[in-house]
């Protein structure tokens, strides 16, 4: 028998399609205290180069199978202590697969409270089941009279007793469980029926008042949508067998488990009891267990579909390090304003009114322009809730001002999400004390376009909106996936270690917050770090965590030009007889990849650092520091078509795809609503996931297809046939689930700018 380390090496290895011996390697670096980011870039010989994908899952499946293995200890400690563990029990505890396969062997043998099984086992009714199994042509009621005493008044009593132990055995019987299980989790139903009187209250909920579909196929925003509607009180949820056809196999497997083969009196008694079983018990636990099956498959494809969008959002192209004005658009409050340096830091900050009530459009407009000549600005970031177009309008008048033969400003529609989250937390009191909540939204608007990654860090990943009722999943596991994305998205980009924010150094492999505040302080107190090596003066910053971070920090200005590149500390020797070998200064070749191209990689392997760590090498020298994120490009808005009244069927717009759902993708075309590209108009091809075709902050063409003004909702196709959207769900002849475009206008909060918006159509979806 395998012992629970290798049960745990081989499951693993399984399903990320590895060995056992590199699923084992990692084991040993992870529980070493070696972080996923630095385990898949600095010790791909150590793990055959598994990736960070294969890595967070076996982190991931190492924490659930080790607390297997930790109840499977118990589970047989406990049937030991009661004297019940046989050789076959232990062979079957030893080859559970999963928690419920291990719970199922365990529940016979599991103390409980009592049962109506044990009041009539003490009552002496045990042998009159036997009885009637051993016996199925005599009559059960003349069996019972038998077993009448002063507890057992009659034989009605004493086969309700039988009946009892029955019940329970059937309800603990392991296989018959198991083959339920199965059956129902291919064959099952799921429904879902408006609650009497709640039509009403649960409007949005109306395509779920009478519906039915697989269990096994249920999209999972439509089940969430469900599981939402049973929490307010909208609908209840039904999940069991087909009645006409899956009930009756249901029925046969439990008559199969107790050899229920004729019709003789006692079969027809074990009959009733086996269908009173499926009713008051064994249906009730299928349920729960497909409930729960449900939910969490539910919330793992939401957290997926979450990861992937921050993933593209985070790792979005920077415009780069250049002076920013960020306006953060009002009607009635005005439009805030800050200025920002090349380096983020603020500059200026003022709140513009060139809108009704306050109406100064000429004093906006100076105000603007004097601060573009001062601070030699050179992007504008314009926030896109409430009158972003106005306000982008307004710019562009603005910037007609300028005299010829000046530098003209970009400006850019950026999408503000979680930036008024960011400016009432704690984070940005401490870093803006004395400015106005109102104005550091402003400050986030310019340093989001500036480098989105640094700035996104610095906001909870639930409150960015991209994601599907992102509110209503397990919060600890979407908080764990959504960190890990943070932290792999930072770490692929690499820190400035000399200009990095606290909340972005605490994303660094090995780091933390505390470590990072302490980084802070000393740069503070010390000025910036002259080498990696300084790092290691950082008071609590030990080896172990200078070789975790090294090296995805960054120094530009080191005396050490490798301090610039992702080249590991630990792995300059090897960069330098690379050097070397090159004859030439290291200044010279780092970004040269001509200098290199005599020379072979296996030249230079050694005992310590394989070929994945030379090629590595090799590539960071070629393009030193290279930034993985693609090059920083804008949608460029149809002029004179700002609000959805001013869209036409059959426009071709441009546009940019701010969120990514299961059943297509939402675009912002610049007219305050997103629409929806469903999954069936993404392409001239069968698209089965969207994230084949697009990604957040891809920039898009689209044509409208749908237009509601009165509902404000659009739909938008991406495809070049111009076909009609085709029938969703397989459903003909009538307007399939999903279809409805993205409505409403956008909301600012905790929500993001998609949130409401998405959910409404998650709702539908």
């Amino acid at each position: 028998m395998l012992d629970q380390t290798q049960r745990i090496i081989n499951a693993i290895a399984s399903e990320i399609s590895a060995r056992p011996a590199q699923v084992a390697s990692a084991i040993d670096l992870l529980d070493g205290g070696a972080t996923v980011p630095f385990i898949a870039r600095y010790r791909k010989e150590v793990t055959g180069g598994l990736d960070d994908t294969q890595l967070r899952t076996l982190s991931d499946r190492l924490g659930y199978l080790r607390e297997m293995e930790a109840r499977r200890k118990v589970i047989l400690e406990s049937m030991r202590a009661q004297d019940k563990l046989t050789e076959t029990l232990a062979r079957d505890i030893a080859h559970a697969e999963t928690k419920a396969a291990l719970e199922d062997i365990y529940l016979p043998y599991k103390p409980k409270r009592r049962t109506k099984a044990m009041i009539a086992r003490e009552r002496g009714l045990e042998p009159l089941l036997r009885a009637i199994l051993d016996n199925r042509n005599a009559a059960p009621e003349a069996l019972a009279e038998a077993y009448l005493s002063e507890d057992v008044p009659d034989a009605k009593a004493a086969l309700e007793g039988a009946r009892d132990i029955l019940t329970e055995e059937l309800s603990e019987n392991a296989a018959l469980l198991g083959k339920l299980r199965a059956y129902l989790r291919e064959n099952a139903r799921i429904s879902a029926r408006v609650l009497p009187g709640r039509e009403a209250a649960g409007a949005k909920f109306s395509d779920y008042f009478d519906h039915q579909e697989a269990w096994a196929k249920i999209p999972s925003h439509r089940a969430l949508a469900i599981l939402r509607a049973a929490k307010e009180e909208i609908v209840t949820i039904d999940i069991g067998p087909d009645p006409e056809e899956g009930l009756p196999r249901v029925h046969a497997m439990i008559a199969a488990t107790i050899g229920i083969t004729g019709d003789a009196p006692g079969d027809a008694w074990l009959r009733k009891a086996a269908d009173w079983t499926w009713r008051v018990k064994l249906s009730l636990a299928m349920y729960a267990d497909l409930m729960a099956e449900l939910r969490q498959r539910a919330h793992e494809d939401a957290i997926a579909v979450f990861a992937r969008n921050l993933k593209d959002l985070l790792l979005a192209a920077p415009a780069g390090a250049r002076p920013t004005i960020g306006l953060d658009p009002g009607i009635r409050t005005g439009v805030k304003l800050a200025v920002v340096d090349a380096t983020g830091k603020l500059l200026a900050t003022d709140t513009l009114y060139p809108f009704q009530p306050r109406k100064d459009l000429r004093g906006a407009q100076a105000r603007l322009l004097e601060l573009i000549a001062a601070h030699k600005v050179e992007l504008i970031a314009i926030g896109n809730g409430t009158a972003s177009r106005e306000t982008q309008a307004m710019v562009a008048e603005a910037l007609k001002l300028l005299p010829s033969g000046t530098a003209r400003p970009t400006s850019v529609i950026v999408s503000e999400a979680g930036a008024s989250v960011y400016s009432a937390s704690e984070l940005a009191a401490r870093e803006f004390p004395d400015l106005d909540v109102s104005l550091r939204g402003a400050v986030s608007i310019a340093r989001r376009l500036q480098d989105p990654l640094a700035e996104l860090v610095k906001i909870t990943p639930q409150s960015i909106g991209v994601g599907q009722y992102q509110h209503d999943v397990d919060q600890r596991r979407l908080g764990l996936a959504l960190d890990a994305v943070v932290e792999d998205a930072v770490n692929a980009v690499g820190v400035d270690l000399n200009i990095a924010s606290a909340p972005l150094l605490a994303r660094v492999a090995g780091l933390g917050p505390s470590l990072a505040q302490a980084i802070v302080a000393h740069r503070d107190a010390q000025g910036a770090f002259p080498s990696r090596k300084a790092l290691l003066k950082v008071s609590g910053l030990g080896s172990k965590a200078f070789q975790q971070c090294a090296g995805f920090l960054r120094l530009r200005e080191s005396a050490e030009p490798l301090d610039a590149t992702a080249v590991h500390p630990e792995a300059y020797d090897v960069a330098r007889r690379i050097v070397a070998a090159c004859g030439r200064d290291i200044r010279a070749i780092m970004g040269a990849p001509e200098a290199l191209k005599g020379l072979r990689a296996q030249d230079f392997v050694t005992e310590e650092f394989g070929l994945p760590t030379v090629r590595d090498i090799f590539a960071e020298l070629e393009k030193p520091g290279r930034d993985p994120r693609p090059s920083f490009v804008t949608a460029s808005f149809a002029d004179g078509v700002e609000e959805i009244g001013d869209l036409r069927a059959g426009m071709l717009l441009e546009g940019t795809v701010t969120n990514v759902a299961a059943f297509g993708a939402f675009v912002d075309i610049g007219v305050h609503q997103d629409g929806l590209v469903h999954v069936s108009q993404l392409a001239d091809r069968f698209v089965k996931d969207p994230h084949e075709v697009v990604k957040a902050g891809d920039v898009v063409k689209v044509r409208v297809t749908e237009l509601d003004v009165a509902r404000k909702r659009i739909g938008f196709s991406m495809r070049k046939d111009g076909a009609a959207p085709a029938p969703r769900d397989g459903q003909k002849g009538r307007a399939a689930k999903g279809a409805k475009p993205q409505p409403a206008r956008k909301p600012r909060g905790d929500q993001g700018a998609l949130g409401a918006a998405l959910q409404q159509a998650l709702r539908k979806g």
